[in-house]
């Protein structure tokens, strides 16, 4: 398994220096095509008895349609001399953005996205969920933080828990554990489940074995969040890419993995590979 294709999610009214970045990092390492892509939702005009004269809704669609341009601009600009197949979708939808994005993944082995930022709270026209996107790709997503130096992940973190989220996100990792320097295989339990945790994590480093990848294992004692557990070991061990499972129910936005909440997953401070 390689990563020959890469969906880049292009945010609107933000620089995406980072994100281009890593995109043209892992293009070059895995001779992969990009995909660059950008969508907005058009102005939502709430009826009322008031008038909204039409060329003023005109006038916010052409604004819309000029960013999506600036976007392909500034992709094109990051990655034309670096990455030899470049691809470019920009559409403006009324449909969730995450639901349109998740379309486009069909054509990618990774989707990657910035972090979604709290402005989304207030424009949803403009900024996505990124949680409903880790939802429904059905593809991993790389979670990029707007600190990101580069896409070498020399040091990667798993988030161990036996479910099948984290099967599938470190399947969906491999590519990236085989180029890793140092592999930390962590689970977080309660003191009473540390001896299984270590059969768990041997067993998984067994497997990992056969697929190129020697990964060390740590089997944690859970002293509360398991969140601050795997923050800790983030910075201790100078990680620069986290991998792990996401789930939850997207009705009401909930997403763990244990203890690990969605600030970790979707806001880190360090890349994520999260699937679902």
């Amino acid at each position: 398994m390689s990563y020959k294709s890469l969906l880049a999610h292009v945010q609107l009214r933000r620089s995406n220096v980072g994100l281009t970045r890593i995109a043209g990092d892992l293009a070059e390492r895995f001779d992969a095509a990009v995909i660059g892509a950008a969508v907005c939702q058009p102005m939502r005009i709430v009826y009322s008895d008031g008038y909204v004269p039409g060329d003023f809704i005109q006038r916010d669609r052409e604004e819309r349609e000029k960013e999506i341009a600036a976007a392909e601009a500034e992709f094109r600009a990051a990655l034309g001399a670096r990455v030899k197949r470049l691809d470019w979708r920009g559409t403006l939808t009324d449909h969730p953005l995450s639901a349109w994005l998740a379309r486009q993944a069909s054509g990618a082995d990774l989707v990657i996205t910035g972090i979604d930022h709290e402005e989304s709270v207030l424009d949803g026209s403009r900024h996505m969920d990124t949680g409903d996107l880790v939802m429904h790709a059905g593809r991993p997503v790389l979670v990029v933080p707007d600190t990101a130096r580069d896409g070498a992940f020399r040091r990667v973190l798993v988030g161990w828990k036996d479910t099948r989220e984290t099967r599938r996100a470190i399947a969906d990792a491999l590519p990236l554990l085989r180029l890793a320097e140092t592999v930390l295989l962590a689970e977080i339990a309660p003191p009473s489940d540390l001896d299984a945790a270590r059969d768990r994590l041997a067993g998984v480093a067994s497997w990992l074995a056969l697929h190129g990848v020697i990964a060390e294992t740590l089997a944690m004692p859970s002293g509360g969040e398991d969140v601050r557990g795997l923050q800790e070991l983030v910075i201790e061990h100078g990680m620069d890419l986290l991998v792990a499972g996401a789930y939850g129910h997207s009705r009401v936005r909930e997403w763990v993995l244990g203890g690990v909440t969605r600030d970790l997953l979707l806001r880190a401070k360090v890349c994520a590979l999260v699937s679902h």
